[in-house]
């Protein structure tokens, strides 16, 4: 008897790959399209983003025959990811909302329906690898080459790990999941590339294979995240100052800036222009001082744009009791570059010390722990 998937179908050439490619495994395929979010408009139809690509699924579980239903959890969007992230926002942080979508709507979600179905996994299209650990955990040879540790430790059955294509590694949005998310959880993609997923789609005459991949924010699409937020808040002006403290302009809420953000010339944020002629260079968001909602912004190559230290909250172990003394590194956004860090415990705080300091580090954002071999360790939120 087949095993059964319910696979997360979106209306993308990763997704309809991933249908293609489980069926070849041999495992009878469930389709499951999943929308969370009607707000956003086709620019050129004027319809429900998520009708184009609906309608893209369809047209894949057809040519593939499988069975496709339609879930609909905006509510459940609105309340655990859409809620949270303006009030992340608003307190000036800046979140990793697709993270949280994955962990509090897709994952759990999609498993709730596949027992209804009665299915054996669930499956998506990310960009990742799941690997098991080896049967002797206590090998010491098989643990050295896959996972570069020399004992495997109890409770760590599965990891994840950068796939094959580091140019679309989504790891940063996974971090978060569990060794009970990964027991039942398959990703088919992560040993192939975007153009080898893009090939085989083409060569099975999927419609899809070169439609464009989504972009921005989870089930929202490419939004202009600023103008998003002001729907839901307010404008709250404040002083702008140089890394030296002197007022040199005026911000319109220090809520729609990011640590590492380019100033740029417009209506909403004014800088003196003794201080622009003076610098005679690009400005930059260099921290922000919540209390007093100031906004410390710095010229290029300012050594106040760089920071080394930080603490971790809110912390997911994908693998249980971690080694931290061995040589790990450090991602602090979306496909940004793995950096050397020293992982130290001091009570129940995490700290985090780059061997290079890096621009960007904004409270909030996510910072993802990995070994020398890309095996991802886990994850949390950044605070000083």
């Amino acid at each position: 008897m087949k095993q059964r998937v319910l696979l997360g179908l979106s209306g993308g050439v990763d997704s309809a790959v991933t249908a293609l490619l489980l069926k070849k495994q041999g495992y009878e395929v469930v389709g499951a399209f999943i929308r969370c979010f009607s707000e956003e408009k086709n620019k050129v139809t004027g319809e429900c983003s998520w009708i184009e690509d609906k309608k893209e699924a369809q047209k894949i579980s057809a040519l593939l025959n499988i069975k496709l239903i339609d879930l609909n959890y905006e509510k459940e969007y609105a309340k655990n990811v859409i809620k949270p992230m303006f009030k992340d926002y608003a307190k000036g942080k800046t979140p990793n909302p697709d993270s949280l979508c994955n962990k509090t709507i897709k994952f759990p979600y999609l498993w709730e329906e596949a027992k209804k179905h009665k299915c054996n996994f669930i499956a998506t299209g990310h960009y990742i690898k799941k690997i098991l650990r080896p049967y002797n955990f206590l090998d010491v040879q098989s643990g050295r080459k896959h996972f570069g540790i020399k004992k495997i430790r109890k409770g760590n059955k599965y990891y994840l790990k950068i796939p094959k294509d580091k140019s679309k590694d989504q790891s940063y949005f996974l971090y978060q999941l569990t060794q009970k998310d990964l027991e039942h959880t398959l990703f088919p993609i992560g040993d192939y590339t975007k153009t080898q997923i893009r090939k085989i789609a083409k060569q099975n005459n999927l419609p899809n294979w070169n439609r464009q991949g989504t972009r921005g924010l989870c089930f929202v699409g490419n939004i202009n995240m600023k103008e998003f937020l002001k729907q839901k808040i307010k404008n709250k002006p404040g002083i702008i100052k140089n890394p030296e403290g002197k007022p040199i302009g005026k911000h319109n809420g220090i809520m729609f800036y990011t640590i590492g953000e380019r100033l740029g010339e417009n209506k909403e944020i004014t800088i003196n222009q003794e201080y622009r002629d003076k610098t005679n260079s690009k400005l930059y968001v260099s921290s922000k001082n919540i209390k007093k909602n100031e906004l410390i912004v710095a010229p290029k190559n300012h050594q106040a744009l760089l920071k080394n230290k930080f603490k971790l909250k809110n912390i997911n172990w994908i693998t249980k009791k971690p080694n931290l003394n061995k040589e790990l590194y450090v991602r602090i956004r979306h496909l940004g570059n793995l950096t050397k860090a020293k992982i130290a415990k001091k009570g129940n705080q995490i700290i985090c010390t780059l061997k290079t300091p890096t621009k960007g580090l904004a409270q909030g954002q996510t910072a993802i722990i990995y070994t020398k071999q890309g095996i991802i360790l886990g994850g949390g939120e950044i605070t000083y």
